[in-house]
Protein backbone atom coordinates (compact mmCIF):
# COMPACT_ATOMS: atom_id res chain seq x y z
CA UNK A 1 0.00 0.00 0.00
CA UNK A 2 1.69 3.01 -1.05
CA UNK A 3 -0.24 6.44 -0.42
CA UNK A 4 2.07 8.90 -0.88
CA UNK A 5 1.42 12.23 -2.75
CA UNK A 6 4.22 15.14 -2.98
CA UNK A 7 3.41 17.94 -0.86
CA UNK A 8 2.67 20.87 -2.49
CA UNK A 9 0.60 23.56 -0.58
CA UNK A 10 0.20 25.32 -4.08
CA UNK A 11 -2.25 22.23 -4.71
CA UNK A 12 -4.64 22.89 -1.59
CA UNK A 13 -8.27 23.23 -2.74
CA UNK A 14 -9.43 27.04 -2.19
CA UNK A 15 -12.44 27.21 0.14
CA UNK A 16 -14.79 29.45 1.34
CA UNK A 17 -14.01 29.01 4.84
CA UNK A 18 -15.12 30.79 7.97
CA UNK A 19 -13.12 34.05 9.38
CA UNK A 20 -10.13 33.21 7.71
CA UNK A 21 -7.58 35.83 6.76
CA UNK A 22 -6.80 36.85 2.85
CA UNK A 23 -4.51 35.21 1.28
CA UNK A 24 -3.02 33.59 4.40
CA UNK A 25 -2.55 29.47 4.29
CA UNK A 26 -2.98 27.80 7.02
CA UNK A 27 -1.80 24.52 8.12
CA UNK A 28 -1.97 23.25 11.75
CA UNK A 29 1.19 21.24 12.53
CA UNK A 30 -0.37 18.82 15.43
CA UNK A 31 -3.68 17.46 15.25
CA UNK A 32 -5.20 14.22 15.91
CA UNK A 33 -7.31 11.12 14.52
CA UNK A 34 -8.14 7.69 16.12
CA UNK A 35 -11.74 6.02 16.17
CA UNK A 36 -12.71 5.65 20.07
CA UNK A 37 -16.01 4.57 20.00
CA UNK A 38 -18.00 6.02 23.40
CA UNK A 39 -15.05 8.17 23.92
CA UNK A 40 -15.11 11.96 24.22
CA UNK A 41 -11.84 11.89 22.47
CA UNK A 42 -13.57 9.69 19.31
CA UNK A 43 -11.64 11.63 16.45
CA UNK A 44 -12.70 10.12 13.63
CA UNK A 45 -10.90 12.22 10.02
CA UNK A 46 -14.43 13.54 9.33
CA UNK A 47 -14.61 15.09 12.80
CA UNK A 48 -11.14 16.90 12.95
CA UNK A 49 -11.81 18.11 9.20
CA UNK A 50 -15.22 19.57 10.28
CA UNK A 51 -13.45 21.34 13.11
CA UNK A 52 -10.52 22.52 10.46
CA UNK A 53 -12.93 23.96 8.54
CA UNK A 54 -14.66 25.73 11.13
CA UNK A 55 -11.61 27.11 12.27
CA UNK A 56 -10.41 28.14 8.46
CA UNK A 57 -7.41 25.74 8.89
CA UNK A 58 -6.66 24.45 4.88
CA UNK A 59 -4.35 21.54 5.96
CA UNK A 60 -3.22 19.58 9.25
CA UNK A 61 -0.55 17.58 10.22
CA UNK A 62 -2.32 13.76 12.11
CA UNK A 63 -1.29 11.56 14.02
CA UNK A 64 -3.24 9.09 16.70
CA UNK A 65 -3.16 8.76 20.49
CA UNK A 66 -1.94 5.49 20.79
CA UNK A 67 1.32 4.50 20.49
CA UNK A 68 2.89 2.10 18.39
CA UNK A 69 3.90 -0.52 18.13
CA UNK A 70 0.87 -1.54 20.58
CA UNK A 71 -2.57 -3.15 20.89
CA UNK A 72 -3.55 -2.10 17.31
CA UNK A 73 -1.13 -3.08 14.88
CA UNK A 74 -3.23 -1.10 12.03
CA UNK A 75 -2.88 2.46 13.61
CA UNK A 76 -0.39 3.69 10.82
CA UNK A 77 -2.33 2.23 8.39
CA UNK A 78 -5.35 4.19 9.64
CA UNK A 79 -3.38 7.34 9.16
CA UNK A 80 -1.84 6.61 6.03
CA UNK A 81 -5.30 5.63 5.15
CA UNK A 82 -7.08 9.25 6.05
CA UNK A 83 -4.06 10.77 4.27
CA UNK A 84 -4.82 8.89 1.43
CA UNK A 85 -8.75 9.87 1.18
CA UNK A 86 -8.07 13.34 2.04
CA UNK A 87 -4.62 14.45 0.24
CA UNK A 88 -5.66 17.81 -0.03
CA UNK A 89 -6.25 18.23 3.61
CA UNK A 90 -4.14 15.96 6.27
CA UNK A 91 -0.67 14.90 6.02
CA UNK A 92 0.59 11.71 8.78
CA UNK A 93 2.90 11.62 10.80
CA UNK A 94 4.09 8.29 12.43
CA UNK A 95 3.73 8.55 16.66
CA UNK A 96 6.03 5.61 17.71
CA UNK A 97 7.14 3.97 21.00
CA UNK A 98 11.00 4.26 21.19
CA UNK A 99 11.35 1.51 23.74
CA UNK A 100 10.62 -1.34 21.15
CA UNK A 101 14.02 -0.25 19.76
CA UNK A 102 14.52 -1.62 15.66
CA UNK A 103 11.17 -2.28 15.70
CA UNK A 104 9.87 1.20 15.90
CA UNK A 105 13.26 2.25 13.80
CA UNK A 106 11.58 -0.16 10.62
CA UNK A 107 7.86 0.84 11.56
CA UNK A 108 9.32 4.92 10.98
CA UNK A 109 11.35 3.77 8.05
CA UNK A 110 8.25 2.16 6.29
CA UNK A 111 5.85 5.03 7.65
CA UNK A 112 8.31 7.80 5.20
CA UNK A 113 9.03 5.75 2.30
CA UNK A 114 5.93 3.75 1.72
CA UNK A 115 3.07 5.47 3.58
CA UNK A 116 4.06 9.13 3.35
CA UNK A 117 4.27 10.47 6.74
CA UNK A 118 6.28 13.32 6.97
CA UNK A 119 7.50 12.79 10.30
CA UNK A 120 7.65 11.35 13.64
CA UNK A 121 5.34 12.12 17.00
CA UNK A 122 6.48 11.67 20.70
CA UNK A 123 4.73 11.23 23.68
CA UNK A 124 7.32 10.62 26.52
CA UNK A 125 3.90 9.97 28.98
CA UNK A 126 3.04 7.29 27.12
CA UNK A 127 5.74 4.75 27.26
CA UNK A 128 8.01 6.35 30.17
CA UNK A 129 11.26 6.97 28.67
CA UNK A 130 13.43 9.97 28.95
CA UNK A 131 14.23 11.95 25.78
CA UNK A 132 17.94 11.88 26.55
CA UNK A 133 17.48 7.62 26.72
CA UNK A 134 19.68 6.16 23.69
CA UNK A 135 16.38 4.41 22.20
CA UNK A 136 14.94 7.82 21.86
CA UNK A 137 18.08 9.17 20.63
CA UNK A 138 18.38 6.12 17.75
CA UNK A 139 14.73 6.52 16.16
CA UNK A 140 15.17 10.57 16.13
CA UNK A 141 18.66 10.25 14.55
CA UNK A 142 16.46 7.44 12.05
CA UNK A 143 13.82 10.20 11.25
CA UNK A 144 16.48 12.94 10.87
CA UNK A 145 17.85 10.53 7.77
CA UNK A 146 14.99 11.33 6.46
CA UNK A 147 15.06 14.74 7.31
CA UNK A 148 11.81 14.14 9.11
CA UNK A 149 11.15 16.38 12.10
CA UNK A 150 10.39 14.56 15.36
CA UNK A 151 7.19 16.37 17.49
CA UNK A 152 7.60 16.20 21.01
CA UNK A 153 4.75 16.51 23.15
CA UNK A 154 6.25 18.61 25.85
CA UNK A 155 4.27 19.86 28.46
CA UNK A 156 4.35 20.20 32.46
CA UNK A 157 4.67 16.20 32.97
CA UNK A 158 7.94 14.36 33.87
CA UNK A 159 9.81 13.18 30.26
CA UNK A 160 8.21 16.23 28.43
CA UNK A 161 9.32 18.77 30.66
CA UNK A 162 11.75 21.22 28.06
CA UNK A 163 14.79 21.05 30.05
CA UNK A 164 14.49 17.07 29.05
CA UNK A 165 14.06 17.35 25.69
CA UNK A 166 17.00 19.59 25.33
CA UNK A 167 19.60 16.52 26.07
CA UNK A 168 17.98 15.70 22.74
CA UNK A 169 18.42 18.16 21.22
CA UNK A 170 21.78 18.68 22.20
CA UNK A 171 22.30 14.62 20.99
CA UNK A 172 20.71 14.74 17.70
CA UNK A 173 21.84 18.21 16.36
CA UNK A 174 20.90 17.62 12.95
CA UNK A 175 17.45 16.71 13.64
CA UNK A 176 15.01 19.36 13.89
CA UNK A 177 12.71 19.17 16.86
CA UNK A 178 9.80 20.64 17.65
CA UNK A 179 8.23 20.86 21.12
CA UNK A 180 4.60 20.61 21.03
CA UNK A 181 2.53 23.15 23.61
CA UNK A 182 5.72 25.03 23.53
CA UNK A 183 6.44 23.85 28.05
CA UNK A 184 2.94 23.70 28.73
CA UNK A 185 1.04 25.97 31.05
CA UNK A 186 3.77 26.40 34.00
CA UNK A 187 7.49 26.01 31.62
CA UNK A 188 7.43 27.75 28.77
CA UNK A 189 10.18 30.51 29.72
CA UNK A 190 12.31 27.28 29.77
CA UNK A 191 10.93 25.88 26.37
CA UNK A 192 12.17 29.83 25.36
CA UNK A 193 15.47 29.01 26.69
CA UNK A 194 16.41 25.82 25.47
CA UNK A 195 15.12 27.23 21.76
CA UNK A 196 17.92 29.73 22.41
CA UNK A 197 20.53 27.65 23.27
CA UNK A 198 19.76 25.05 20.19
CA UNK A 199 18.76 26.20 16.94
CA UNK A 200 17.01 22.80 16.00
CA UNK A 201 14.49 23.17 18.35
CA UNK A 202 10.55 24.68 17.10
CA UNK A 203 8.43 25.89 19.44
CA UNK A 204 4.80 25.02 18.55
CA UNK A 205 1.70 27.11 19.74
CA UNK A 206 -0.76 24.45 20.73
CA UNK A 207 -2.71 24.20 24.29
CA UNK A 208 -0.25 26.93 25.62
CA UNK A 209 -3.16 29.72 26.63
CA UNK A 210 -1.16 32.79 26.37
CA UNK A 211 -0.77 34.98 23.76
CA UNK A 212 1.90 37.21 25.03
CA UNK A 213 4.17 34.43 25.42
CA UNK A 214 3.92 33.86 21.68
CA UNK A 215 4.82 37.21 20.90
CA UNK A 216 8.12 37.11 23.51
CA UNK A 217 8.90 33.76 22.02
CA UNK A 218 9.00 35.46 18.67
CA UNK A 219 11.08 38.08 19.63
CA UNK A 220 13.58 35.80 21.63
CA UNK A 221 13.75 33.04 18.80
CA UNK A 222 12.69 34.90 15.74
CA UNK A 223 9.17 33.67 14.19
CA UNK A 224 10.67 31.61 11.60
CA UNK A 225 11.30 29.18 14.23
CA UNK A 226 7.53 29.22 15.87
CA UNK A 227 4.64 27.36 14.43
CA UNK A 228 0.77 27.10 14.39
CA UNK A 229 -0.83 24.23 15.56
CA UNK A 230 -4.40 23.78 17.38
CA UNK A 231 -3.76 20.32 18.86
CA UNK A 232 -7.58 19.30 18.11
CA UNK A 233 -9.96 17.89 18.65
CA UNK A 234 -8.54 17.94 22.38
CA UNK A 235 -8.38 21.55 21.91
CA UNK A 236 -10.16 23.82 19.76
CA UNK A 237 -8.65 24.33 16.48
CA UNK A 238 -10.76 28.18 16.36
CA UNK A 239 -9.45 29.47 19.75
CA UNK A 240 -6.15 28.23 19.41
CA UNK A 241 -5.82 29.93 15.86
CA UNK A 242 -7.48 33.06 17.90
CA UNK A 243 -5.00 32.64 20.25
CA UNK A 244 -2.12 33.34 17.38
CA UNK A 245 -4.28 36.10 16.35
CA UNK A 246 -4.38 37.91 20.01
CA UNK A 247 -0.52 37.86 20.26
CA UNK A 248 -0.14 41.21 18.30
CA UNK A 249 1.97 40.08 15.37
CA UNK A 250 2.88 41.21 12.28
CA UNK A 251 1.20 40.28 8.81
CA UNK A 252 4.69 38.15 7.87
CA UNK A 253 5.15 37.02 11.10
CA UNK A 254 1.80 35.36 11.15
CA UNK A 255 2.33 34.00 7.51
CA UNK A 256 5.58 32.29 8.82
CA UNK A 257 3.88 30.96 11.56
CA UNK A 258 0.55 30.08 10.07
CA UNK A 259 2.19 28.48 7.32
CA UNK A 260 5.82 29.37 5.73
CA UNK A 261 7.80 27.35 8.33
CA UNK A 262 6.05 24.06 8.36
CA UNK A 263 6.33 24.24 4.39
CA UNK A 264 9.66 24.76 4.41
CA UNK A 265 10.19 21.89 6.88
CA UNK A 266 8.12 19.73 5.43
CA UNK A 267 9.66 20.05 1.74
CA UNK A 268 13.25 19.14 2.96
CA UNK A 269 12.02 15.19 4.01
CA UNK A 270 12.79 12.79 2.08
CA UNK A 271 11.22 9.09 0.89
CA UNK A 272 14.90 7.36 -0.31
Amino acid sequence: MVIEESFNPHRIKQKKLTERRESCLIIDAHAHIQELIGSSWNSPPERLISLMDRAGIDKAIVMTYSDMPGSDSELLRYVAEATQEYPARLIGFARLNPGYGPLSEELLVLAITKMGMKGLKLHPVGYGIHPGNEVTIKLIKKAAEFNAPTLFHCGDEEYTLPLQIAEAAKKCSEATIILGHMGGYFHVQDAIRVAEKYPNIILETSAMPYPYLIRETVDRIGPERVLFASDGPGCDPLLERKKVELANLSKKEIELIFSENIIKILEKVKKY
